[in-house]
């Protein structure tokens, strides 16, 4: 299994800043989708369309066990069989079972943060069965070895230069950095595996609760190919993805897309209740639901319950001056962004992720484009205050802080802080080190108040 890096964030982050192709890929991919997304935004009235969305989204938190209930229920009527997983360690038992006894080989994956939260691939690998990833960005960082930077865009740190050496390398065709050729490169391959292949496993956007049905939003179909043409179908998601009936999907519909990629609606919109029904020509003969708690029944109970209202649009990466700079792979785990720093440390632990709670620069732009209010600047300052409750905080910076408070609580004492902070800026530079107290501005010798005067 991949081993969690969240404490070695300052040192992942202190890495990718120096890697000048992946500064570029992110500025341009982020500012792109940005752009498309505020565009999209215009055509619908956001602040009633969020709020709806955040009602629904919190009617379900404030009673999630009955709605986790009453879909598993309702999905058993229509002929799935449901498991429930408490951690990931069950989840990949769960799914590892029901693939050995159905003497499953070859596995199509269509896009699954679950399915990455609980490293499902590295266990049916260590098994001995083909797993492969079918949307085109999963495709890639499978190929090279790698883990998702973006939660939509799993690519979205590579260049078409670097994918098709990529695929030069992997997949021995001639070299091209032409996006439709790539593509077609990638189809030619994937086609054969979805129609080879022994059963398909996907995530879900959301389940609703009152028919039992899980629906996906796709943009390149593989969803569709791999819920619908395996015999088998294994579907992974977490309990908090339930809405209370299709009367409640509509805004998230509108929602979704628009914050994720700047689209009014995803290509395909899959609602799939139960299994092939007589005189259906496709759908899965038998579909299996696992239902991972991973600590989400205990987040839902405290002060960090709203993080749970997350529909994984990504909006709040796509804005955040920190993730734009260095990527996803330097926030050590599955989640990235500003929803990632919260989700990291209430599913890892503080104590196995606190590093990443100063990955934010508090400017408020996750707060100002999510779609379902969730107040993760807020969020984030809590955790700080946790972080250092904890003592976790490095004892130079506690230190350091107590003596900013203790000189900012006194005029005096702060007015002379600022006349010595010149005369000792080199000493503070040497003690910072370049890469921090180095790259902040000389302080003035003279204050900007004295100046005006």
């Amino acid at each position: 299994m991949s081993s969690q890096t969240s404490l070695d964030f300052r040192k992942n982050a202190a890495a990718a800043l120096k890697d000048g192709s992946l500064r570029a890929a992110m500025q341009n991919a982020t500012g792109a989708i940005s752009r498309k997304r505020g565009d999209a935004m215009t055509q619908v009235d956001f602040e009633a369309l969020r709020e709806q969305a955040s009602t629904i989204r919190m009617k379900v938190l404030d009673n999630l066990q009955m709605y986790v209930d009453r879909f598993s229920d309702n999905a058993r009527k229509t002929g799935a069989v449901v498991h429930h997983a408490s951690d990931a360690s069950e989840a990949r038992g769960i799914i590892s079972d029901i693939l050995k006894s159905r003497k499953v080989k070859l596995v199509a994956k269509s896009k699954s943060m679950i399915s990455e939260e609980i490293q499902l691939n590295e266990r049916l690998k260590e098994e001995g069965l083909e797993v492969i990833e079918t949307d085109l960005g999963e495709y890639i960082i499978q190929l090279a070895g790698e883990s998702p930077s973006h939660i939509l865009a799993p690519a979205i740190h590579k260049s078409r230069q670097q994918v098709g050496k990529l695929f030069t390398e992997k997949l021995c065709c001639d070299y091209t950095e032409d996006p439709q050729t790539l593509t077609k490169i990638a189809r030619k391959v994937l086609r054969e595996k979805f129609i080879r292949a022994d059963a398909g496993i996907s995530g879900a956007n959301f389940a609703l609760s009152e028919s039992g049905s899980i629906v996906i939003l796709t943009n390149e179909g593989n969803g569709r190919m791999v819920t619908s043409l395996p015999p088998l179908h294994v579907a992974v998601l977490s309990i908090e993805k339930m809405l209370p009936s299709i009367r409640d999907l509509s805004p998230f519909l509108r929602l979704l897309p628009r914050s994720a990629t700047g689209q009014v609606l995803s290509s395909y919109v899959s609602i799939i209740t139960g299994t092939r029904k007589g005189g259906e020509t496709t759908g899965a003969q038998e579909l299996h639901i696992v239902l991972l708690d991973g600590g989400r029944s205990e987040i839902v109970k405290g002060a960090y319950r709203e993080i749970l209202k997350c529909i994984r649009c990504s909006a709040c990466m796509n804005v955040c001056p920190v993730y734009r700079t260095i990527g996803g792979h330097a926030y050590g785990w599955t989640y990235p962004g500003p929803m990632g720093i919260i989700l990291t440390n209430l599913l890892t632990g503080l104590e196995n992720a606190h590093p990443l709670a100063d990955a934010s620069t508090l400017c408020g732009a996750c707060n100002e484009v999510c779609p379902v209010k969730i107040p993760l600047m807020d969020l984030i300052l809590k955790l700080r205050v946790d972080k250092i409750s904890a003592g976790l905080a490095p004892a130079a910076m506690t230190w350091g802080m107590r003596l900013f408070g203790a000189a900012a609580a006194s005029p005096t004492l702060f007015s002379s802080s600022k006349r010595l902070a010149h005369t000792f800026w080199p000493l503070i530079r040497w003690m910072g080190g370049k890469d921090v107290a180095g790259r902040l501005p000389e302080p003035s010798v003279s204050p900007l108040r004295r100046r005006l005067k």
